[in-house]
């Protein structure tokens, strides 16, 4: 017997999570479950259906799909490799625009969120990033509103001026020799 939410979702829960002990009892499976009742599943059991609760539909809807395709040997092998290989992909473009104008950083942090759904070190390391991230918006956000400004002005700063390189060594277009031409005819 499936087991399923109290909203009447079903839970999809591996061979492997069984063994751990995230399952329930024959004798619990036996018992029909009523929306709205409690499941009388164990500890790491209710930890399940406690975290299916809190995700948004579309989130159960992925996990579950995931699940699905993780349960088959060659879909647990065809999701690895297809998600490497976007990853990889987005990742790769990510990183040829960090110097160029553009989304840089966000596609190397997406690719890392992509390579997070199959890899261990690439969610280890998008956590690490996410906390680092956070901590420096929380210490930036506590200054003053001058160290703020000043801070804001570095960044505007550092993002002109690679914006400046880049335009100049990848197209050509040298935009300060232009703006002092411009400013030396008039």
């Amino acid at each position: 017997m499936d087991r399923v939410t109290p909203s009447g979702r079903p839970i999809i829960v591996t061979q492997a999570a069984e063994r751990r002990g995230c399952g329930v009892s024959n004798e619990q499976r036996s018992k029909p479950v009523r929306p709205g009742s409690d499941l009388g599943a164990p500890a790491a059991g209710a930890a399940l259906v406690d975290d299916q609760r809190e995700r948004p539909r579309w989130r159960q809807r992925v996990s579950t799909t995931l699940a699905l395709i993780r349960a088959n040997p060659t879909g647990r092998l065809a999701l690895k490799v297809f998600v490497a290989i976007t990853g990889a992909i987005v990742v790769t473009v990510g990183i040829a625009l960090i110097p160029l104008p553009g989304p840089g950083w966000l596609l190397v942090i997406a690719g890392l969120g992509i390579w997070a759904v199959e890899f261990h070190w690439a969610r280890r390391l998008l956590t690490f990033t996410r906390r680092h991230v956070y901590s420096w918006t929380n210490w930036v956000t506590r200054q003053s509103l001058p160290v703020r400004f000043v801070i804001g002005a570095v960044g505007l700063v550092f993002v002109s001026t690679v914006v400046w390189l880049s335009l100049k060594y990848s197209v050509g277009i040298d935009v300060v020799a232009w703006v002092l031409d411009r400013l030396k005819a008039s």
